[in-house]
């Protein structure tokens, strides 16, 4: 720490900047559709080292696991509920100090590929909310998936085809529906389809389109440096996390006039902080994924809800209205 900077903040070359430390939970990379996890969480948290170690130590006492490295499972397990709402309570040592951006991974999909092919995110939205009651489980299911075929870059068999092909299957089989009238649209893209899969014939974007975590990065440095404050980030280590791509996550964020002073990559189970934040991800991931399937437990949600940003990728509505409360602190 330098001179009288506030706990949690360093010099940077152009003055102080806030220390944030992030990690996430759910990342199964482009496979948004068919992975083990229906949302994506990335949490951050401002503790200082000392908070977070000090938490991370009363955390152990409590649960008093042998093992090396303790992950959110630990505190979901039911018979750790207590330790679970102490450490997410209004009291509790990260309340004000943290925060969780979260994503459902099939509106997610939905999203990016409405806004390629059509640039219209009402119509993501309309979509994702009609195409389930309208095409049943089975044909939005297939849906999603020929949607994700097409947007990830190692798009298996002929994915422009396979989009097309279920699109036109789909609206033909409910004409008139508000659905269908979205899927019309979208049949006559085929040509944006084509260009955007051409564009892999010299290799692998920068930024491949389906993944969520970069946006994600991009969001929680807004979140923190809203106050005019730039900050940096410490973040676990991740393949995803290239120079390159660190250097075009500072470009996006100076562009939306976002202060990222930097990001800095570290071994998770070395800076408690970034422990703490997997806790929250891992935990923010679980209660949301309860809640879009029909498993809520109301006084975990309630206890989440601070925390969450409200500004999180979230395409079903009522999960929206329980969850996406302005973020504490």
């Amino acid at each position: 720490m330098t001179g009288n900077l506030e706990d949690g903040e360093r010099e940077g070359a152009t003055g102080p900047f806030l220390e944030i430390a992030c990690d996430e939970s759910g990342s199964d990379g482009e496979n948004l559709t068919g992975g083990n996890t229906d949302v994506f969480a990335h949490a951050s948290v401002s503790l200082s080292v000392a908070e977070a170690a000090a938490a991370v130590r009363e955390i152990r006492d409590r649960i008093r696991s042998p093992a090396e490295e303790y992950k959110a499972n630990h505190l979901l397990r039911e018979k750790h509920r207590a330790v679970l709402e102490w450490l997410l309570a209004p009291d509790g040592p990260i309340h004000g100090q943290a925060r969780v951006h979260l994503m459902e991974k099939t509106f997610f999909v939905v999203d990016r590929a409405v806004g390629l092919l059509l640039d219209d995110p009402a119509a993501a939205v309309a979509l994702f909310r009609a195409g389930p009651p309208t095409f049943g489980e089975e044909g939005w299911r297939t849906f999603l998936e020929a949607a994700n075929r097409l947007l990830r870059v190692r798009g298996d068999g002929e994915p422009v085809n396979a989009f097309y092909g279920t699109v036109d299957a789909l609206r033909r089989a409910h004409p008139g529906t508000d659905a269908a009238g979205i899927l019309e649209r979208l049949a006559a893209t085929r040509p944006r389809a084509v260009s955007y899969r051409a564009g892999f014939l010299d290799g692998p974007p920068l930024i491949p389109v389906l993944n969520p975590l970069l946006p994600a990065i991009v969001r929680t440095a807004a979140l923190w440096s809203g106050d005019g404050r730039p900050v940096r980030l410490v973040h676990d280590r991740q393949n995803m996390l290239t120079p390159d791509r660190i250097a075009w996550l500072e470009e996006a964020a100076r562009r939306a006039g976002v202060g990222l002073a930097g990001l800095r990559l570290v071994v998770a189970r070395e800076d408690a902080r970034v422990q703490v934040a997997d806790f929250l991800a891992g935990i923010a991931r679980k209660i949301a994924s309860d809640e879009l399937n029909g498993r809520s437990d109301p006084a975990l949600t309630a206890l989440l809800r601070p925390y969450v940003d409200p500004a999180s990728v979230w395409g079903d509505a009522r999960s929206r209205a329980l969850l996406a409360a302005p973020v504490a602190g």
